[in-house]
């Protein structure tokens, strides 16, 4: 693989196209987000229920909405859990999260108070009710790449013919989702 590199204005960071990597057998991945009240206590309310099978934290960016676009810019970031139990029981840890925060299920891309979505668990691929692995939207979700392509550029995605750089690059054509560094 060749090395390239283009700066990325939200962040001012350099990204260099890394080998590709296979994700570990242990390794899952969960999407954040936030727009209703004290956003950014709300992450890091949720970060403290994984705190156990933490592992890395992304920084953290403010996102335009998209989908339901009257509504607030959201917080949004990606973290690496270390995980050995199922994809079911990651799912089933991130819904009670959600309820213990308050979360209430209304109008679908609606406003969350929380928001915990499971993007990769190691290698595996399912497709169930409630449960696809890999997340079905990440390839088209700037406020997914960004974050994730920060901590794992390399990481080959199960189902796509690329890294989480490469995806990162392809999403920067998505004209309807604006992103920034967010700063408290």
């Amino acid at each position: 693989m060749t090395s390239a590199g283009l700066h990325s204005p939200e962040v001012g960071r350099r990204f260099v196209e890394p080998e590709a990597r296979a994700p570990l057998a242990d390794e899952a991945w969960i999407g954040f987000g936030s727009n209703l009240g004290d956003r950014l206590g709300h992450i890091e309310r949720a970060l403290e229920y994984f705190s156990s099978t933490l592992v890395e934290v992304s920084p953290i960016f403010e996102t335009s909405p998209w989908g339901l676009v009257d509504q607030p810019w959201f917080l949004n970031g990606v973290v690496r859990l270390e995980w050995s139990d199922s994809p079911q029981e990651l799912l089933d840890a991130c819904l009670r999260c959600e309820q213990r925060l308050g979360r209430v299920r209304g109008e679908r891309n609606g406003p969350r108070i929380i928001d915990l979505d499971v993007l990769l668990v190691g290698t595996m691929r399912c497709e169930r009710r409630g449960l696809s692995l890999p997340h079905p939207g990440l390839a088209s979700r700037r406020s997914v790449l960004e974050p994730w392509a920060l901590l794992a550029p390399e990481l080959r995605v199960p189902g796509y013919d690329c890294t989480l750089w490469q995806l990162r690059q392809r999403s920067l054509s998505l004209e309807d989702q604006s992103l920034r560094a967010f700063a408290p």
